[in-house]
Parts: structure tokens; sequence; C-alpha cells
């Protein structure tokens, strides 16, 4: 809808992981370059963690991108398949048919087909996303297809990528052996807040929009504060904010757009009590009760005082909670 109204070929900012929209800022274009090297030259595993849409998706798909000629790459597309369907799985990724066999013969299957690939001077990496899903038995069962080698190289390079909580899973004691195997980790960073801008600049002139800023720097700041830097909070933003500039027929994105399109993202809503903060809150008014308790108990106790000629009624005002939300 705003394409037009802001001069753009495509839309800036879809959460879509398209190449051609990759930052190679805040260490990202260095990490590419040494998954690429520990792809093309590694022996073992390689790991890849961030949080929640902080770009590893990107990086997997740059990576394929920018692999050699001579590299195959295969995806492993469910990452929730138990041991023995993770290798079947593998086998129909390289064009296998292994219906009906058992799982030892899939592996020799496997095996098999890499020494053919490797005799022809290719090498296969297996790309595995959202690994951190996988069941430890899955991850024990990908972990061994790393003893498939020659007498000088491993047919089959794995790379993981996941969330944080795969390296819990890894730090276990029954995954020391597939720990002991990762040869190259990485960390997916959130953006630094002085880094939107450029990371929203950057974006804009992908989809084709000219010189100049589109976006008040208040208005990055404020997306860079709501967003904590994660890349696609920063799209989605980013994003809803433009439209809401197009709906104000305004020719740049201010802090008060960025405000409207935070009221529609759910990461941008204020925190909730926990039941750890309620139960802390009736704890406080049972104290405060029974202080009220031993206060009456009190003055009941005391000599009657004679009545005053008049008193005036003191009222405490509630908080207008439209002021505090």
């Amino acid at each position: 809808m705003y394409l037009r109204h802001f001069g753009l070929l495509r839309p800036p900012f879809s959460i879509t992981p398209d190449p051609a929209f990759f930052y190679d800022g805040n260490t990202r274009g260095d990490m590419l370059e040494a998954l690429l090297y520990a792809v093309t030259h590694g022996e073992g595993i390689v790991k890849v963690t961030g949080e929640v849409g902080s770009g590893k998706t990107m990086l997997c798909r740059m990576l394929e991108s920018r692999l050699p000629a001579h590299v195959d790459a295969i995806y492993l597309v469910n990452p929730s398949l138990g041991p023995d369907e993770v290798m079947y799985a593998i086998a129909a990724e390289l064009g296998i048919d292994a219906a009906g066999t058992r799982g030892d013969q899939v592996l020799r299957q496997l095996n098999g087909e890499l020494i053919a690939r490797h005799a022809q001077g290719r090498q296969v990496v297996l790309l595995v996303e959202e690994a951190q899903a996988m069941p430890l038995a899955t991850l024990e069962a990908v972990r061994l297809l790393t003893n498939l080698e020659t007498a000088r190289h491993k047919l089959l390079q794995i790379v993981l990528f996941g969330q944080p909580e795969l390296d819990a899973s890894l730090a276990l004691p029954q995954m020391r052996q597939l720990g002991e195997r990762i040869t190259h980790s990485f960390f997916v960073p959130a953006l630094p807040g002085g880094q939107v801008a450029d990371y929203l600049a950057f974006r804009l002139r992908a989809a084709g929009h000219g010189a100049g800023y589109l976006f008040s720097d208040a208005a990055a700041r404020h997306i860079g504060r709501v967003s904590c830097g994660i890349v696609r909070r920063v799209n989605i933003l980013a994003d809803k904010a433009l439209l809401a500039a197009y709906a104000d027929d305004a020719a740049t994105v201010q802090a008060r757009h960025v405000r409207l399109a935070a009221r529609e993202c759910r990461f941008a809503a204020r925190p909730r009590w926990h039941l750890g903060h309620v139960a802390a809150g009736a704890a406080l008014a049972a104290v405060l009760m029974l202080g009220v308790l031993g206060i009456a108990a009190a003055w009941f106790a005391w000599p009657e005082a004679p009545a005053p000629h008049s008193q005036k009624a003191s009222y405490i005002r509630s908080p207008d909670l439209r002021t505090i939300a």
C-alpha cells in the first residue's frame, strides 16, 4: 500500500529471509565468511545459535547461496523426527529411495552415496534449522553420521542452527560426545541501538529507496528500544510504522508512527503480573490485614474518648488506571 508513496520498488521489511536484504553489519558479514570457511575446510560439526528472530535463517540462506559449486547442500526440514526417521529423511534429500529398508541398510546406502559423491569431487553439507527442537536421541543419530569418512576426509559436514536451548541440550552429560565434535560455534547477536538506523537505511536502499533517511532519528531509536535489537521485531515495527506514516500522509516516519505501530505488536506489550507477583501481593495484603486487626483490637480496648463536635471526612482517591497503563 505504501510502496509508491515512499518511492519503493518492493516491501523493504518482509520477514521472509531474502538474501537480497542480507545486512552484513554487526559482525554478520564476518560470521558468514567464517561459516563458509568452516564448512569448506572443517572436519567437525558447526553450531550457530541466537535468539528467536535474530537472523539465523537468513545466515543459513546466505551460506547456501555462497557455497562453492562443488558443495551440495541438503536440508533437514523437520527437526522433531525420531532417530530412525531422520536417517530416512536425509536419504530422501540425497535422492535415495530407502522405502521398505531397515535402518542399518539405510545407513549403508547413505555411506555409499556419500562415497560416490566424494569420488566425483563433491562435498555434502547438511543444514539443520531449529536444532533445539531435536530429540536428544535424534541429535545423537546425527552425530553418528560424522563417523562416515574416508581415510582423510569427512563425508558429511553438519551445520546446526538453533536457539540458545540447543546449548543447554549439548551441555548435558549424555551429549558430551556431540559437544566435543563441534569445532566451530557462532552466536548471532542482536543489533545495538546505534546500528538500527543504519539497518533501516540499508533495507530501504535494497528496496529501491533513493538518497535520504526515511525514518527520523527519534523513530529509529524508538524501534531499537521496543525491538531490543531483534531483527525480526525491527522489520515488523518498521513495516507497521511505514503504514502508519502512509495513512498520516507523512513524508517520513516519525516517533509517533512507531508508537502507533508498537501498539499492534504483542512483543511491545507491557509485562504482565506473574504468579510470583500475585503471591507476593497476597502475602502483603495478609500482613496489612493482620496489622489492621491488631490496631482495631487495641482501639476497642482503649477507654472511649468524648466525641468531638465536628469531624471532617477525608477521602483517598483511587489512582486513575488510564494514567498508569
